[in-house]
């Protein structure tokens, strides 16, 4: 008996200091930043990376800590492994983007208050994923809002930026009390404001009115918050802003809306109806916003573009079940876009590299010959997985390997088309890995296949990739022409959004805008 006593003292010894590592990090960034606040420090910048540095190292050692021992379940912390790895993620986008930031920002007056405000971002964000009760939660989402706010109007006199930063400050309170309705509903339902005591009562027989009202607003919170179509249009403005905080919200804030649906993951994975808001929204967001991508031409609004249409694509895979492939995306999003906004300013030398050593477009026959050994390798990969269904997921993995080993293919050396097929092979043994193994980091779940959300998503592929080859290979018909002018417009989507948001609260142009309009200070009503 005191051997037993003694393991289970020693056991809860080691899962308290799991919950106070988890909280750390956060602390560790938010105490610089409440320095900042009152007082301009000499040394911000080296305090700020240090803060950064500590952070990532302790979200390092937390990790492997909640993968052995397991969660406290009336915790006000959440240790799980996937608020670790989340935190790990977080804590390693703000090193980079501080890093990036202290060069980018190098004499400039207001340094001071774009790092203050970075590291609250920051640290409300490491909040909100490490918490376990709803109200701590929702404040530390609202903190990640309000603290945004003022960096996207860091620049106060840019009229798209005010622009862009007003519609994104309504659409965050309309999420924050659609997310506020949501948390009420789940406490009256289950008398209890802990999430994972909330999450251990799924899965039910059946799911009453409640609690499909509960994940419907879930579902509508995470398509707003990943600037989902129409809603998408202050994504798109926000370049105005500066590059750190670009490479900040596309990298580490717009992934929010994808976390929520993981977390609340098994009341989502029983609400069919929320399910299919997501599916259809998600589903044309992604379709939509890729094509648009393609007739952009700044750089940094094709990065935008893109990262309206990977969020769908991660809200697709949540409502298809495949929380793991979410995860996976969500991590994988995060480090490319962080490295995308950051190197944009060398994208110009490269396009103008690639332009000189591109290969020709490929023919019916490379086409053939990409799809042919893309097949093999996909039919491989299944068979070794024993996963089959959904088909979905297999069919966009297809289309990525046919693209890269038609570009390979292309150029008529055996070295091209051998380095095409190894690279295809490697780009699928990772896939395959990297899904198999962030696994590790979710709950176990049940999920039941859906063969018509399956079709849906499967016909959405399938639909973009042949709009893609008419626009790429058929550019002078009529029909692409007329394509190419409703997706250089967007839809109108934007303009149809921004006239609806203004016309409920008028926004004020800054008044350095006065050598675009008549008077300062007008009000934009349309």
């Amino acid at each position: 008996m005191l051997i037993e006593n003694a393991r289970n003292q020693k056991q809860g010894d080691f899962m308290q200091t799991q919950h106070l590592m988890i909280m750390l990090p956060a602390l560790i960034i938010l105490l610089p930043a409440l320095a900042l606040a009152y007082s301009s420090l000499e040394k911000r910048w080296q305090i700020a990376e240090v803060s950064c540095i500590l952070a990532l190292c302790i979200a390092l050692g937390t990790l492997p800590l909640t993968l052995l021992l397991p969660n406290e379940p009336y915790s006000l912390l959440n240790s799980a492994p996937l608020n670790a790895v989340l935190q790990l993620l977080i804590s390693f986008i703000a090193l980079v983007v501080i890093r990036y930031a202290k060069r980018n920002l190098v004499g400039d007056q207001d340094d001071a208050r774009f790092l203050r405000w970075l590291l609250l971002t920051v640290a409300a964000v490491l909040i909100t994923v490490a918490s376990n009760h709803l109200l701590l939660f929702w404040l530390a989402w609202v903190g990640i809002s309000l603290s945004l706010h003022q960096l996207l109007m860091f620049y106060p006199d840019r009229p798209r930026a005010a622009l862009a930063a007003h519609k994104k400050f309504i659409l965050a309170r309309v999420a924050e009390v659609l997310l506020a309705v949501a948390f009420l509903l789940l406490y009256s339902r289950h008398e209890t404001a802990i999430i994972t005591e909330i999450l251990a009562k799924y899965p039910v027989s059946e799911l009453d009115f409640t609690q499909h009202t509960a994940a419907l607003l879930l579902a509508a919170v995470a398509i707003i918050k990943c600037a989902q179509l129409p809603l998408h249009g202050w994504l798109i403005q926000v370049v105005e802003s500066p590059t750190p905080v670009s490479a900040l919200l596309h990298a580490g804030v717009i992934n929010m809306g994808g976390f929520l649906l993981l977390l609340f993951a098994p009341l989502f994975s029983q609400a069919i109806a929320a399910q299919w808001l997501v599916l259809i929204i998600a589903g044309l967001s992604t379709l939509t916003a890729a094509l648009i991508m393609m007739t952009r031409i700044s750089i940094k609004v094709r990065l935008a573009w893109s990262t309206t249409a990977q969020m769908g694509l991660m809200l697709i895979e949540c409502a298809l079940g495949l929380y793991e492939l979410a995860l996976l995306h969500l991590l994988a999003h995060s480090c490319y876009k962080a490295h995308a906004f950051l190197t944009a300013g060398n994208e110009v030398n490269r396009h103008l590299q690639t332009r000189l050593t591109q290969a020709p477009m490929p023919g019916l026959q490379t086409w053939l010959s990409a799809l042919l050994v893309t097949a093999v390798m996909v039919i491989a990969a299944i068979v070794w997985l024993a996963e089959p269904l959904p088909a979905s997921p297999w069919i966009l993995i297809s289309m990525a390997l046919v693209m890269t080993l038609s570009a390979g293919f292309s150029r008529a050396t055996y070295i091209s088309r051998s380095g095409a097929i190894l690279t295809g092979a490697a780009i699928l043994t990772v896939y395959v890995i990297l899904k198999s193994g962030t696994q590790l980091f979710l709950p176990n779940l049940t999920i039941n296949y859906s063969w018509p959300a399956d079709v849906w998503v499967s016909m959405l592929l399938l639909t973009l990739f042949a709009l893609y080859l008419v626009l790429q290979y058929r550019p002078d018909k009529t029909f692409s022409h007329r394509l190419f002018i409703v997706l250089n417009a967007g839809f109108y989507l934007d303009e149809w959004a921004s006239r609806n948001t203004l016309r409920l609260w008028p926004a004020l142009l800054p008044r350095s805008s006065k050598k675009i309009i008549s008077e300062p200070q007008e009000v934009i009503s349309s």
